[in-house]
């Protein structure tokens, strides 16, 4: 959950606004940061800035940027992604602004200019923020990755010419580790190398939002004889969003996911979310039997292009037990490690980064405690400052001298539910007014040519209604979506709502008052690019 408040003279801005799952918790929802501190101490950002457009930098802003009401500065892709999570909680999308990497821009008394450093997603930017006369680097998530597919490598002599900076706030998450992180273009070969020995169907699981590992899988299936579906709504809209900015013009026409009985076994590749073992994703319902459109069987491979993410390792590990079950190969990251790639600076990285902007100071962030002790250790041997290991709720001072911890305010957590809906204009219907619960649903949607395609999460909020299996509705939803040929929202409504109430009166013991309403979304089509 990235979140960082920087102020001057009175003044402040955020920089990302991220979230996470909690999946030890009943129906996995969301942790976003508390603003219970910002508002004790009369912190309001004027202007909300994005590194990069990763859940745990922007899966929060939805939620938090209702109570600023501020500019959100953000990359294109960034941008698009921020644009389907504002449509989909019923917030206008007017306050967020595209910028750029490499631009400038300017709010109060901060000038910030976007900086591209390569990363797991495109347009990955470190902010040069400038202000009271000193300069700060807030890294973001980064690496130096001299083959990263998608996008140049990093320009040394772009970040040579700002050294010496006064402060880098800089990412901890592999400084326990010696070298340099592996490149794309490495995973990429290993990657073609092993579907080539693969027979069987094989399924790929990565996030969604490493595009250019995704693009990989990919070209990779292709060069084996073998087409490529995706699995996940993730999946699809971080594809779709990437693919309307131009960033996947080289992937190979997709097969509907429907459309993998029709072809033989040692054809099939799928690219799918649930690397991490979340119940709801692609990846669980395949383990478990429950997807509609693919069983996996005895000779099939799974491959896990992600590392667990600290604390997922018993849902990832009920996961791969259902597969086993199933009698398929697994390749992860013990078996197989050179099938993933981190996207954050191993040692050498730190060093030879360090040694283009010559930090004064260093504020170690991301990762654990050891992960920003050993990133100490690292700077003091490049003469580098570092007083402080922050945790969540520091307030640290920058000053002429250097870091010192203020304050540090404990913070609660703060948890919301995923499918917690806004009110939104003709959805906040009267409550109690039906003897039998009233259902409000709302689609966020957007045409794809003769269908339409569901865009996000299905928004359903639901008062005294008898229990409903969402995923089931869902996967209905999206393929009844596919098949109607409306040309209006208008026209979908009226064909949509008798079809949805028949559904419902089969699925539920009593029928609630429905309330649908259908959302245009200004977000490119899934569908093949001409």
């Amino acid at each position: 959950m990235n979140l960082g408040l920087y102020g001057h003279d009175g003044e402040w801005i955020a920089v990302d606004c991220g979230m996470m799952i909690r999946q030890d918790l009943p129906d996995s929802p969301l942790q976003v940061p508390s603003l219970d501190t910002a508002v004790a101490l009369g912190i309001a950002p004027s202007a909300l800035i994005i590194t990069h457009g990763h859940e745990d930098h922007i899966g929060a802003a939805a939620w938090l940027w209702p109570k600023w009401q501020c500019p959100v500065h953000a990359t294109p892709l960034a941008a698009g992604l921020l644009r389907a999570k504002f449509t989909e909680r019923g917030l206008a999308t007017d306050a967020i602004q595209v910028i750029d990497p490499g631009e400038a821009l300017e709010t109060g008394p901060f000038t910030l200019r976007y900086l591209p450093l390569t990363h797991s997603i495109p347009e990955s930017c470190a902010l040069l923020i400038a202000v009271g006369g000193y300069r700060v680097l807030h890294t973001g998530d980064w690496k130096l990755d001299p083959e990263p597919l998608i996008g140049p490598p990093v320009k040394g002599s772009l970040f040579r010419a700002l050294a010496p900076v006064d402060l880098v706030v800089g990412d901890s998450t592999n400084a326990t580790l010696p070298g340099h992180s592996r490149s794309e273009g490495e995973v990429a070969r290993a990657l073609e190398h092993r579907l080539s020995q693969c027979t069987g169907r094989v399924v790929v699981s990565c996030f969604a939002s490493n595009l250019a590992r995704v693009l990989a899988i990919a070209l990779a299936a292709e060069r084996c004889g073998r087409r490529v579906s995706l699995m996940g709504r993730a999946m699809e809209r971080m594809v779709g969003v990437a693919r309307g900015l131009g960033y996947l013009d080289d992937m190979p026409p997709l097969v509907p996911a429907s459309d993998l009985g029709y072809l033989p076994p040692d054809e099939v590749l799928v690219i799918a979310t649930g690397s991490q073992g979340e119940p709801r994703a692609a990846l669980s319902r395949l383990a478990n039997g429950r997807h509609h459109s693919l069983e996996l069987s005895p000779g099939d491979t799974v491959i896990f292009s992600a590392k667990a993410i600290p604390g997922n390792e018993p849902q990832i590990e009920r996961l791969k037990h259902g597969l086993r079950r199933l009698d398929v190969a697994i390749w992860d990251e013990f078996n197989h490690p050179e099938l993933h790639a981190s996207g954050h600076p191993a040692q050498e990285e730190l060093r030879i980064f360090y040694g283009w902007i010559k930090p004064k100071h260093l504020l170690p962030v991301h990762g654990e405690p050891q992960h920003q002790r050993a990133h100490r250790a690292l700077a003091d041997t490049l003469g580098i400052q570092a007083p402080v290991s922050p945790v969540n709720g520091d307030l640290i001072r920058l000053d002429v001298d250097g870091l010192t911890l203020e304050a540090r305010h404990p913070q609660r957590p703060c948890i919301v539910s995923q499918n917690a809906v806004t009110p939104l204009p003709g959805l906040a219907a009267e409550r109690g007014s039906s003897r039998h619960g009233i259902l409000h649903l709302a689609l966020p949607i957007a045409s794809t040519g003769p269908g339409w395609t569901r865009i996000g999460r299905l928004m359903l909020d639901a008062h005294r209604v008898s229990a409903l299996d969402e995923d089931a509705l869902a996967d209905w939803l999206d393929e009844r979506l596919e098949e109607l040929h409306a040309e209006s929202l208008a026209e979908l409504r009226v064909a949509l709502q008798p079809m949805l109430t028949a559904w419902l009166a089969d699925h539920l013991r009593q029928l609630p008052d429905i309330h649908l309403q259908l959302l245009a979304v200004e977000a490119p089509a899934f569908g093949d690019k001409d």
